[in-house]
């Protein structure tokens, strides 16, 4: 228990540390999900972004180590594309990082050479690939779904659906999918909600899973002790204030759910009429904006005024994340819409308040454009 609470108090030379070195090199730090993140790429790089297996993962980092001893470690081997350090709500970091190279040769002989490194006397850094995991695998779907329509389907449902592949045949129950997302956690959010969604809006069970990751090269099979990172601290419960923005530029209407799609699970052929004259401005390509910015950019567009958030910190989960419920005021509509939303931690309130915002945002649109609360 004692050693629990050491572990929380941070240390004020490392802090020190820290910022001199932030000042002196004039390194810039973001702080944004749970993680404070380096480059990505920094202000000067050379070449073009990293591709696949260019990213290390690095565990057994002391908890009061911060960029300022391993940026410079990690860039000793190769320039850093980008370095990500997870963060608690202590200010320590949660013993683990990602850093991404230039390419796949670079991140291998980091591994080679910083795998086993003492970075203070006990601690030797655990530094393997990263999976990357951007790819799910959907089973039980429909045997009329077509590709085309579950890809519009699965974009009014979740971010970051970059493209996707039908599969079928001997031995796969009803139709698979294999989703590949912008990024892993574009993935670990749309794993968490496509099976409920799906069921909510289709009366249909799917399953969603990791599609199974190929096997590691010889130059990454190192045994390696689990990382420590601990459970995130649970901060008290409160009210994080309302932060309304500027006026956004005008957006599209996110597209609704193909009619194909609803014919192969077997529902209505057309969405039914909405009850209020609530519309969205014409159609037009959508830019890559935030949920916020599309539900603030529909306020807007029908002459109502900004969206007002209440969001409150609820629990702490065993998957890592952190859940807030919100109520969301939509002038012009009959009545707030409440729910709960999961996040990554992060290290102020601000940015979790900026993430479950976004969340928040993203279902609102979802209930909106499903009909499922009448505006």
């Amino acid at each position: 228990m004692m050693e629990s609470k050491q572990n929380q108090v941070l240390n004020a030379e490392r802090v020190q540390a820290l910022e001199t070195w932030l000042r002196t090199t004039g390194t810039k730090l973001t702080q944004v999900n749970g993680q404070r993140k380096y480059g990505g790429p920094p202000e000067v790089w050379d070449g073009p972004a990293p591709g696949a297996r260019c990213e290390v993962f690095v565990s057994q980092i002391p908890r009061d180590t911060y960029e300022d001893v391993l940026i410079p470690l990690f860039s000793s081997v190769g320039p850093l594309w980008e370095f990500r350090l997870m963060m608690n709500f202590s200010g320590q970091n949660r013993g683990f990082a990602y850093g991404k190279y230039g390419s796949p040769a670079v991140a291998t002989e980091a591994i080679n050479l910083l795998h086993g490194y003492v970075v203070e006397p006990g601690f030797r850094l655990s530094v393997r690939r990263s999976t990357e995991k951007r790819h799910l695998c959907m089973g039980n779907l429909p045997a009329a779904t077509r590709q085309e329509e579950l890809l519009q389907v699965l974009r009014v449902l979740a971010e970051g659906v970059e493209r996707l592949s039908l599969k079928a045949g001997p031995g796969i129950e009803g139709v698979s999918a294999i989703v590949v997302f912008s990024s892993h956690h574009a993935a670990s959010m749309a794993k968490k909600g496509l099976v409920e969604a799906f069921k909510k809006k289709f009366a249909i069970i799917v399953s969603v899973k990791w599609q199974s990751a190929a096997k590691p090269s010889a130059d990454e099979q190192h045994k390696l002790p689990k990382s420590l990172a601990p459970s995130p601290v649970k901060p008290p419960r409160h009210i994080l204030p309302s932060q309304p923005s500027g006026p956004p530029p005008r957006l599209a209407r996110p597209q609704s759910t193909p009619l194909g799609f609803c014919r192969a699970v077997g529902g209505p052929t057309a969405p039914p009429a909405p009850s209020s004259t609530f519309q969205g401005p014409p159609a037009s390509p959508v830019p890559a904006l935030s949920p916020a910015m599309l539900l603030s950019t529909l306020c807007e567009a029908n002459g109502v005024g900004q969206p007002f958030y209440e969001i409150y910190y609820s629990h702490a989960g065993p998957d890592g994340f952190l859940y807030f419920t919100y109520e969301v005021c939509v002038p012009g509509t009959s009545a707030p819409f409440r729910g709960l939303v999961p996040i990554l931690p992060g290290p102020t309130a601000p940015s979790m308040w900026e993430e479950a915002q976004r969340a928040a945002a993203q279902q609102v649109l979802h209930r909106m454009y499903s009909n499922e609360l009448a505006p």
